[in-house]
């Protein structure tokens, strides 16, 4: 807005407020008197710029959006702990730490005989890959193995500045009150390691709700992850009776995504010295991607397409593949349209 309010621009219009009778050149005592104030005026206006858009939601930085979103009651969303599950030959004790790779786990909840729930004690997205072998931090006694085998509920990091705008921005067009769908959606995606959901009302009769729910990872909730915000929701036990978050009189289920297996063949012209061994890895991770990209706009719309131009265009920007023809999903050479509550999941390539 201030942006014509340049040293230059201010120096000039004072100077033209003194008479031409006097001396006004550069090295003169008027131009030396008024070039300092010149360079305070312009630094004023800049900061009265930095001032203008850090009043605005669409252009404050995280600190001064943060300020304005808690006028709303809102706060960007922080990291939360991965938890996952150790196997031992034995049953371990609450609080028994265990490392695996660069992450600690402490065991928080007995699943079944030798199963635990472990956290970590790291916050953030990053450990939500590791598995393997887990080694006691404290000697146990009887221990013989410990394997943390899968993920139950993913880490998340803390809330990006876009996405925290953007989540202000929803609740200006949308009003959450009362159990209605952007209720569900505002309380279910604010559940740890939820990435998404959709609402589906009265789906089995007057009272009831699906809520179908896709995890942080933009993958199939874990049964832990599921019971987890079934819990919180609309417990099973008294369901209905509003001992959860919903409101008295809405029978809640839970349900995740359903995988969908996506088979590709095509047939490639590759530059001369490569071939599809080469850069099987390059294009699987392609495919990955594109299919993470599909899942993660999966709550937004009403089913998924895998398009074969898609497909095909980012096969092209792969170093080594010249041309690629006769693409196929699922041996049919049509985009697939996948159901409204399924994701793609890449089964066999072949090239």
């Amino acid at each position: 807005m201030y942006e014509a309010n340049t040293y230059e621009a201010i120096l000039a219009r004072m100077l033209d407020k003194i008479p031409d009778t006097l001396d006004k050149r550069e090295g003169s005592i008027i131009y030396d008197a008024l070039a300092p104030v010149a360079v305070e005026l312009t630094q004023a206006y800049i900061e009265m710029d930095v001032i203008l858009n850090e009043s605005f939601a669409d252009t404050a930085s995280r600190e001064y959006l943060i300020k304005r979103a808690a006028e709303r009651g809102l706060i960007p969303s922080p990291a939360t702990h991965t938890v996952a599950k150790g196997e031992f030959n034995i049953d371990v004790s609450a609080g028994d730490r265990f490392s695996c790779g660069d992450y600690n786990y402490a065991a928080t909840e007995k699943i079944s005989t030798g199963a635990w729930k472990l956290k970590c004690e790291t916050a953030g997205g990053t450990p939500n890959g590791n598995l393997g072998m887990l080694i006691p931090v404290d000697y146990i006694d009887g221990l013989e193995s410990a394997q943390l085998t899968e993920i139950l509920i993913p880490g998340e990091d803390e809330e990006e500045t876009e996405d925290f705008r953007a989540r202000y921005y929803a609740t200006l067009s949308t009003k959450s009150f009362g159990g209605n769908q952007a209720d569900y959606i505002e309380k279910v995606n604010a559940i740890s390691g939820v990435g998404g959901v959709k609402v589906y009302p009265i789906w089995n009769g007057g009272g009831t709700v699906k809520l179908v729910i896709i995890n942080s990872e933009f993958g199939k909730a874990s049964d832990t992850l599921i019971d987890t915000v079934q819990t919180i929701i609309d417990p099973i036990v008294n369901q209905g009776a509003g001992d959860g978050l919903a409101p008295i009189g809405h029978v809640v289920t839970v349900e995740t995504v359903t995988e969908t297996i996506i088979d590709i063949s095509f047939s490639v012209t590759y530059q001369e010295g490569y071939s599809f061994e080469d850069i099987e890895s390059y294009i699987t991770t392609m495919i990955d991607s594109y299919f993470l990209e599909l899942c993660k706009a999966w709550a937004d719309g009403d089913g998924l397409i895998v398009r074969i131009s898609q497909l095909e265009s980012k096969l092209l920007n792969i170093t080594g593949v010249l041309d690629v023809t006769g693409t196929t999903i699922n041996e049919a050479a049509s985009n697939l349209v996948l159901s409204t509550d399924a994701i793609p999941v890449r089964g066999t390539v072949v090239g």
